[in-house]
């Protein structure tokens, strides 16, 4: 089993080769630090839609390093944090308008992945989550009636012989499915992106650590990069950058796959449509079917290291490799004969509330975009768009989205975001365990833990 080595994305594509590092002090329009899906998105739409924009991306190792070359491969509508949240302050009308944006933006990636001529493994099939036991199913039936409250949801209520005819999960009990989902290549859609950006004419300069950001530059080890604009897109890195250490809680997300398999266990699994395949636990699983027949499945594992420290190669504890096992068997136990290929980590963007933020300050020239908590693989192109709406001074749909020019407090110092994170999770951990051992009912521990971590 390779374990590290940024992501099975990554080691089924090759490396990428190194592009150049900033070759000193710069002048440029627009600068953007990080070279995942956010600042390439943003640059992507704000040089078509002016073309003479001089654009740099700032990247510390190679494009799609972080999050956008390890995720699950969910391009799905998600809204960070729910829809909720919007109402009281903007309404009902405009968390819907929020939503149907989210569902027009899997179409919208897809559409360019399409016109760049970008092969990445891509396959519409909707998002599927699976309830297994009595309190998970009291929650998935609890959350579909819920849905259908709101427009543009669309999520339909699955019985356990429709639920398995699409995925034949082990005892499941009830299943929620929205056509608004797609599964992806993660590695391959940022590699066809930078290059894409390339063939615009941005520059992208790798090798490079971004020490601060401050108004209208960016301070780097290899030199200054002065810009009428500078675009934050470093997500769960952002920690790392010079007075940003308590923005966004860097949390580690961990995925396994396995080796292909074969055509008897998948004619037992089925899950042949593209779907995405998640679960109503409290500390929940996501996963897909990759375009090589393999299962890449996903969770938490440690979830957060002391002082916001941040991984470097994906490297995973056993103890979370075994972990993912047992749920990959027991959601599948024609499974178990299969090897394991690959294990990796990566980190995501958390802010204090779980809301996501895209945001301009005209006055100095900062903007931002990230805090995706995991959903970023679709809202990363909104807000690419957003920003280049943002930039150039244009007020769109998008721009009077209520998630745009968000703000939250600061997470705690130290060792309290730790006690805390550690704390809720084993809180959830607690919870589902006691689910798995026959309650009928959400644990009151889980609600608690809700609570402090500003959930609900």
């Amino acid at each position: 089993m390779i374990n590290g080595h940024v992501s099975h994305w990554w080691e089924q594509i090759g490396a990428p080769t190194p592009r150049p590092e900033l070759p000193g002090d710069l002048q440029v329009d627009v600068a953007i630090v990080g070279a995942g899906y956010t600042g390439l998105w943003t640059a992507y739409y704000l040089k078509r839609a002016q073309p003479d924009l001089r654009i740099a991306i700032i990247e510390q190792r190679h494009a799609g390093y972080g999050a956008s070359g390890r995720n699950g491969g969910w391009l799905t509508n998600s809204i960070t944090g729910g829809r909720e949240q919007y109402v009281k302050a903007h309404g009902k009308d405009a968390a819907e308008r929020f939503q149907a944006t989210m569902n027009a933006t899997v179409d919208e990636v897809i559409s360019v992945a399409s016109a760049e001529g970008i092969d990445a493994d891509l396959k519409k099939g909707g998002e599927f989550n699976v309830a297994y036991t009595p309190a998970q199913a009291g929650r998935l039936r609890a959350f579909v009636e819920d849905e259908a409250r709101w427009r543009h949801a669309d999520v339909e209520l699955l019985d356990p012989a429709s639920a398995t005819a699409q995925i034949n999960v082990e005892g499941t009990l009830a299943a929620a499915w929205h056509p608004h989902a797609a599964r992806i290549q993660p590695a391959k859609l940022v590699r066809g992106l930078a290059q894409a950006v390339e063939r615009l004419g941005v520059s992208i300069y790798e090798g490079t650590t971004a020490l601060a950001i401050e108004p209208r530059r960016v301070l780097t080890d290899r030199g200054t990069v002065s810009a009428d604009y500078v675009v934050r897109a470093t997500e769960g890195f952002t920690a790392n950058l010079r007075g940003l250490h308590r923005a966004w809680l860097p949390m580690n997300s961990s995925l396994i796959a396995t080796e292909p398999l074969s055509a008897g266990v998948w004619e037992q699994i089925g899950w042949d449509r593209g779907q995405v395949l998640g679960d109503f636990a409290h500390v929940y699983m996501y996963a897909q079917r990759t375009g090589d027949d393999r299962i890449a499945i996903g969770g938490r594992g440690v979830p957060y290291k002391y002082g916001s420290r941040t991984d470097l190669d994906g490297q995973t504890p056993q103890r979370t490799v075994d972990t993912l096992t047992e749920i990959l068997h027991r959601f599948f136990p024609s499974t178990r004969g299969a090897a394991i290929d690959h294990a990796w980590s990566g980190v995501l963007g958390v802010p204090r509330d779980w809301a996501a933020t895209v945001g301009l300050d005209p006055a100095t020239g900062l903007a931002w975009a990230g805090g995706y908590v995991g959903t970023g693989v679709t809202t990363t192109n909104l807000a690419g768009r957003t920003l280049a709406d943002l930039i150039l001074g244009r007020g769109t749909e998008l721009t009077s989205l209520p998630w745009v020019n968000h703000r939250v407090r600061q997470w705690e110092i130290e060792p309290l975001r730790w006690i805390a994170t550690h704390g809720l999770y084993a809180a959830y951990g607690r919870a589902d365990r006691a689910e798995a051992a026959g309650a009928t009912k959400t644990p009151r521990i889980a609600a608690l833990a809700d609570k402090v971590a500003g959930r609900s």
